[in-house]
């Protein structure tokens, strides 16, 4: 036995030491097979994972499409596409021939690749979107219905003429700062001057016509105010009955539209004009640019970038009272290219409803003017007037172009918005507003209109005079005459009561597109109140004295304190900068 146990102990140990190797390679082949098992779940995590985010994405994505079509956008997302870059070759045209109107703040990187992107306006409405005819008498005639079929001489804003020189630009997508939020100016693509001036009409947009002439109805000093008539003898005594008529449209219309009174608009009307500057007014056949200032309310800006042929072929015409032309003549204001026209027996106390007759009856100051263009007295406009016309009227067919409020888009918000900032007397609104939705006026809904907003931006107005155009206006002033001063409020109400009877081309571009062609100043109070301000002495406790001094920190001389520069100033200064405007040609 013990020599068994020590033939054992003498065997060889080779066998031994191979089954512990075997051993050892089948636990890295475990450990391998366990790594490759791990990778394998990881992956399918990781692919997983992916998948679902891609498809949050593009749900996300198809909710801000849907979005985008079915609810109104406010300006600063410019109601267009996305960036859409200019391909010469696929276009085959001539960049030379595009001249290009852009504020900077907007994607600065098109400025180094020598494109200028530009703004093609809102769709058309689909055909299924458009209204039906109403009939005549009913109250209030709103676009609340629809039906299939065509309406050819309906215009929000067509698509361009195959082959325009602006024929496949698009607005670029707003730029994403989050600190600047209010409204602001984006690319518009104009035509050069020559261009421009060639693309104006010979004939009218609107060649047939249900109207064949507009008569003004005239009043005597001695009319004698009967039941339901308002007192203004300026704009009338008309009824409610003559209110209602002044909406049936007809081949020859009677209607009141102001200067009821008088020899003719501007001569003992209650607009008086000087007989000079009635022949001025009188020779003008083309294009007018008006605007007044009443009460002293603004500055009188001079227009820039205006050509020379604009110079020689356009009037310009600035309606003062007697109070801005004393303060224009002491203080040496220059008129520039305004021919400055005073007006004397103003029918009304207040300065902005003053304000409204010309900017409303221009075609009765002017009889003899095709087109005009009207701004408010605190604009500044800094684009040529021709390619304006040709940019907002000619290029789309229409007669009348009027901007958007860049936030606002319902009548009873706007009319809410102006009771806030006390803009007229509230109870004036309300009897207004009130009036209104009797007649059937309710609030707006983007999928029941043809048109993108209820409320204008009437700061400016582009119009071609004709017969269905002096209708609308007149019509429109009889709502300001009669009711307040906010011309806002009766907008909508008097372009639904005729959209349904007469071919009425109106567009109403993007306030953005409007705030690249005028700059808007402050008016004269504010401007004198910040001058005061800073030039009235301060005086300050010790506490504030040492707060201000917090405000100094000295140069690396330590002589002169400059002030420190906060967010605030950094904002501003950025703001300013990314504000400035730029003309150019693109090559």
């Amino acid at each position: 036995m013990n020599s068994l146990v020590l033939d054992l102990g003498h065997l060889p140990s080779t066998g031994l030491v191979q089954g512990r190797k075997q051993t050892k390679v089948s636990a890295k082949d475990r450990e391998r097979s366990c790594l490759r098992l791990q990778r394998l779940i990881i992956g399918r995590r990781i692919g997983t994972f992916l998948a679902f985010f891609i498809s949050a994405i593009s749900l996300l994505m198809l909710f801000n499409i849907t979005s985008r079509v079915t609810a109104p956008k406010s300006a600063s997302d410019y109601d267009t596409p996305p960036d859409m870059i200019f391909n010469n070759q696929h276009q085959n045209l001539s960049m030379k021939d595009i001249q290009f109107s852009v504020s900077s703040s907007l994607h600065p990187e098109h400025e180094t690749m020598g494109v200028r992107p530009t703004s093609l306006s809102s769709i058309p409405p689909p055909r299924e979107s458009l209204p039906k005819f109403q009939k005549a008498g009913t109250p209030m005639q709103r676009i609340d219905s629809y039906q299939h079929g065509p309406w050819p001489w309906f215009s929000s804003d067509h698509p361009l003429p195959l082959g325009h020189p602006c024929q496949g630009f698009a607005l670029p997508s707003p730029p994403a700062d989050k600190k600047r939020t209010g409204p602001r100016p984006c690319p518009v693509c104009y035509l050069p001057i020559k261009r421009a001036v060639d693309a104006m009409p010979t004939f009218s947009a609107m060649e047939s016509s249900p109207i064949n002439q507009i008569s003004y109805i005239e009043e005597s000093s001695t009319f004698l105010q009967g039941k339901g008539r308002v007192s203004t003898n300026f704009g009338g005594h008309p009824s409610w009955e003559d209110r209602t008529k002044s909406y049936q449209v007809q081949g020859n219309m009677s209607i009141h539209c102001g200067f009821a009174q008088g020899v003719k608009p501007g001569a003992g009307s209650g607009f008086d004009i000087d007989a000079a500057d009635q022949i001025e007014m009188d020779k003008c056949i083309g294009v007018v640019v008006a605007s007044a200032i009443f009460g002293n309310y603004d500055q009188l800006q001079q227009p820039i970038n205006v050509s020379k042929e604009a110079r020689k072929s356009i009037c310009f015409f600035m309606f003062v009272d007697a109070e801005t032309q004393h303060h224009l003549d002491t203080h040496g204001g220059e008129s520039g290219v305004w021919r400055v026209v005073v007006v004397r027996n103003l029918p009304y106390s207040d300065a902005r409803r003053n304000g409204k007759i010309p900017k409303l009856l221009l075609h009765r100051l002017f009889p003899n003017s095709r087109f005009s263009l009207w701004i408010d007295g605190k604009l500044k406009l800094v684009v040529d007037p021709y390619q304006i016309l040709e940019r907002f009227l000619w290029r789309r067919n229409v007669t009348f172009a009027v901007s958007r409020h860049y936030k606002r888009f319902d009548v009873l918000e706007e009319a809410e918005a102006n009771k806030a900032a006390g803009k007229y007397d509230n109870a004036s609104i309300n009897a207004q507003v009130d009036f209104y939705r009797s007649e059937g006026l309710v609030p707006y809904d983007r999928s029941k209109s043809v048109f993108p907003s209820d409320v204008p931006e009437g700061c400016v107005i582009i119009r071609e005079h004709t017969p269905i155009t002096n209708l609308f206006t007149c019509l429109w002033f009889n709502e300001v005459d009669r009711f307040t001063s906010r011309d806002q409020l009766s907008f909508a109400v008097v372009r639904d009561k005729l959209m349904g009877r007469v071919p009425f081309r109106l567009s109403m571009f993007l306030d953005c597109e409007r705030r690249n062609f005028v700059v808007q100043e402050y008016h004269r109070d504010v401007l004198e109140q910040r001058k005061s301000t800073l030039r009235a002495p301060s005086i300050l406790s010790n506490s504030q004295m040492s707060k201000r001094a917090s405000d100094f920190r000295p140069t690396p001389s330590g002589t002169i304190p400059t002030r420190a520069t906060s967010k605030k100033h950094k904002r501003a200064s950025s703001r300013r900068k990314m504000g400035s405007r730029v003309t150019a040609k693109a090559e």
